[in-house]
């Protein structure tokens, strides 16, 4: 509690109203939270469950036609829904920090990071410009950013995921705000960067003081760095209390039923492989990226070095590593969305990397992929029949053939036919995702790439996706190549799993073999690095 007994957040019977045609009334309903100074306290849920609604209430960034009924906000005493639009700006920044759950969107790709940190001060009109500099070398030694003279000059492209996140909450933390709130903060990160930023979070509210409100659907999380948990359910408090006793002894069927979908560390039985063919060779893989940049020599990055691997009909491996390691590239060098520098692929008895474009194109229905956000990577302008058809039909099937399988496939992944008509933005993630999937099924694969499919999704669509993933591939024999940085994940679903450092293949084995007894440092590295590992196993 504050000096004067109050906490420094304080939420009171709020409810939020959605829109006339929205598919519930409230988006928050009678919703009562506290925070005190120094304590973190997690709300987690489902997506659609009012969390990231509750903290844009906060911060007075509620969406247009959405607007609060009744009930109040404060900070430290202050009634923040009395602010004007000039006081709701003096809080922002000032009082009040915020983490975005993607840092590429929420920073000004054409400012240099000094200048978008220096803006902070500029906005709340405090220090001198000699200051401002100083003070934004600190934050970013604050938030342990290597060589912070370099990190200053750049721009947002040019860092790493996990280095633009500590950006963001050196930003947050610029004015020493009383309140921080992190809306899934470190859900795109690998298990070491999400490690690391943790614990800079948490070291930072412990030495500040500062309040904290993290918002996530990873319980491993919450494991990790909450003080206590509330669990919402279509924007209703269904459950609250000390982390341990959430996690433990959890009272709500709701947070039993969430709880009960966090994939487990423990592998399944491994399934009978050895007499199947191998559907997808690749041998010395090798992609480099660099050269001469606009202003300056760039460095060299060997994203693959020599990888080499196989994969079965009905299996599937794991590709795992951190940000930077080469999964990505070796999915798309596989697929030959980009162009690999040597090595050899083979799709069945295909020669797939000597094919040239032309010649490819017929053969591009032997391997599909499922990218990691099924919103982007669907066009908000068609349907989903057609876009799900789209592809068979390019490849020479009957448009009316076409479409009728796709009602076939929408109904395989659990979707209803009247699905065909409808457009993206009408779908939850976890229906956009099952989108993805029919689209790379519509054209009959034999090798199916999932990039991080399931990373954006929560706890609850994720396992549904993981045993929808399951059915089908045992269903039609895919062997598939699951790119993953979630080591829960990973266990639950893989096969076997292959773990890239450095662009190189460090350890391949079994799953079970592999968490049970790694081999590699860094393959040890990655497995104690998983958040809520003491809490949660």
């Amino acid at each position: 509690m504050t000096t004067d007994g109050l906490p420094v957040l304080s939420i009171e019977n709020l409810s939020i109203g959605l829109p006339r045609l929205a598919d519930r009334q409230y988006a928050i309903q009678d919703l009562s939270l506290s925070i005190a100074p120094g304590e973190t306290l997690c709300v987690v849920g489902e997506s659609g469950s009012g969390k990231s609604m509750t903290a844009m209430a906060t911060i007075g960034l509620l969406p247009n036609g959405v607007e609060i009924l009744s009930g109040s906000i404060k900070l430290a005493g202050t009634d923040l829904l009395s602010l004007t639009e000039a006081g709701w700006c003096d809080v922002r920044g000032r009082d009040v920090g915020t983490v975005f759950q993607e840092p590429m969107t929420s920073l000004n790709p054409v400012m240099r990071i000094a200048d978008q940190i220096a803006e902070t001060f500029r906005a709340h009109g405090v220090l001198t410009q000699a200051e401002r500099e100083k003070r934004t070398l600190e934050l970013l030694s604050e938030v342990n950013l290597p060589h912070p003279e370099l990190i200053a000059r750049a721009y947002p492209h040019e860092l790493s995921g996990g280095q633009r996140q500590r950006v963001m909450i050196a930003m947050a933390l610029a004015l020493e705000p009383k309140l921080l709130i992190a809306d899934e903060p470190t859900t795109a990160l690998d298990v070491t960067t999400q490690a690391q930023v943790l614990k800079l979070m948490d070291n930072l509210r412990r030495k500040k003081g500062t309040a904290v409100l993290f918002i996530t659907h990873d319980f491993g999380v919450v494991a990790e760095i909450a003080d206590r948990v509330a669990v919402l359910q279509q924007g209703r408090l269904v459950e609250q209390g000390p982390v341990q006793d959430v996690l433990t002894r959890p009272q709500h069927p709701y947070t039993k039923r969430l709880l009960a979908a966090v994939p487990s560390l423990i592998p399944p039985p491994p399934k009978p492989l050895a007499g199947e063919p191998i559907l997808l060779k690749v041998d010395a893989l090798t992609k480099t990226y660099g050269g001469r940049g606009w202003f300056r020599n760039s460095r060299e990055v060997q994203a693959a070095d020599a990888v080499s691997f196989d994969i079965r009909r009905g299996e599937t491996l794991g590709l795992v590593g951190e940000s930077g390691s080469g999964k990505s590239t070796v999915g798309r060098c596989v697929l030959r969305l980009i162009e690999p520098d040597g090595g050899r692929i083979t799709i069945g008895d295909l020669p797939f990397s000597d094919l040239s474009q032309r010649a490819l194109r017929p053969h591009r229905r032997k391997i599909q992929i499922v990218f990691q956000d099924p919103f982007t990577s669907l066009n908000p302008r068609r349907t989903v029949g057609h876009i799900v058809s789209e592809g068979p039909i390019m490849q020479g099937e009957k448009p009316e053939d076409a479409l009728a399988r796709t009602r076939a496939l929408l109904a395989t992944v659990g979707l209803p036919e009247q699905a065909a008509e409808r457009y993206p933005h009408e779908f939850s993630g976890g229906q956009r995702q099952r989108i993805g999937i029919a689209r790379a099924l519509a054209m009959r694969p034999d090798v199916l790439v999932a990039d991080e499919a399931v990373s954006a999704l929560d706890v609850s669509v994720q396992a549904d996706i993981l045993k929808l993933i399951r059915g089908l591939q045992k269903e039609l024999g895919l062997a598939i190549l699951f790119i993953t940085h979630d080591l829960r994940v990973a266990a639950q679903i893989c096969d076997r799993v292959a773990v890239m450092q450095k662009g190189r293949i460090v350890e391949l084995a079994e799953t079970a073999q592999l968490f049970a007894a790694p081999q590699n440092p860094y393959t040890r590295q990655l497995l104690a690095a998983v958040p809520g590992l003491q809490r949660m196993t």
